[in-house]
C-alpha cells in the first residue's frame, strides 16, 4: 500500500510560468474566439440569455487552442472531430435512452472518449460536449442531432478559424498552429 502512495509524489519540479508574451497572446485568442461565438448566440437568437452558442467546453477549447496550440488535443483534427463525435455519440443515446440521465451521462462520456481514442480524435473538451448533449438545457435536446451541426460543429470552427489567425500573427515558431491537420 505504501508503494501505492508513493506513486502520488511529485516526479518533476513544478514548471516556470509562461513568458508574459505567450500570456498575452493567449488571453487575446480565448477572449476573440468566445467574443465571436457568442456574437453567433445573438445573431440565432434575440435572448442572448438563451446562450445557443456558448456551449461550456467550448471555454476549455478555448484555452487549449490558445494556450497551448502545439499540443495534440489542440491540433485542428482533434478540436473539430473531438467535438462533432462527441455531439453525435450524446444526441443519440439522448434519442435511444432519455433517463435515467446519471447513467447515459457517464455513457455518453466513457464511449466518446472511447471513439476519441480510435479516431485519434482526442480533445478533452469532446467529453464535455458529449456531458452537455446528455444533460444539457431542453434546446439541446429540442436541437437533436442539428445540435452537432450548430452550435458544435460551426462554433469549433469558428474557434479553429480565430486560432489560425491569432496564433499565426506572433512571430514565436513555438505558437505557430496547426502542427498538423489530419
Amino acid at each position: 500500500m505504501r508503494y501505492y502512495f508513493k506513486r502520488m509524489g511529485s516526479k518533476t519540479p513544478c514548471p516556470p510560468r509562461k513568458p508574459w508574451t505567450k500570456i498575452a497572446w493567449s488571453g487575446l485568442g480565448a477572449f476573440v474566439g468566445i467574443y465571436l461565438v457568442a456574437v453567433m448566440s445573438t445573431l440565432v437568437s434575440q435572448d442572448i440569455t438563451d446562450h445557443l452558442f456558448l456551449i461550456g467546453s467550448f471555454g476549455a477549447s478555448a484555452v487549449l487552442l490558445y494556450g497551448a496550440p502545439q499540443a495534440e488535443f489542440s491540433q485542428p483534427r482533434n478540436l473539430v472531430g473531438g467535438h462533432v463525435l462527441s455531439a453525435l455519440i450524446g444526441i443519440t443515446l439522448c434519442k435511444l435512452f432519455p433517463e435515467p440521465v446519471a447513467l447515459i451521462s457517464a455513457l455518453a462520456v466513457a464511449l466518446s472518449l472511447v471513439a476519441m481514442h480510435a479516431t485519434r480524435t482526442i480533445h478533452p473538451p469532446g467529453g464535455a460536449t458529449a456531458l452537455i448533449a446528455v444533460s444539457g438545457s431542453s434546446n439541446s435536446h429540442m436541437l437533436g442531432y442539428s445540435f452537432v451541426l450548430s452550435p458544435v460543429a460551426l462554433g469549433a470552427l469558428v474557434m479553429l478559424l480565430v486560432a489560425l489567425l491569432i496564433n499565426n500573427l506572433s512571430g514565436n515558431p513555438k505558437r505557430h498552429y496547426p502542427m498538423y491537420w489530419f
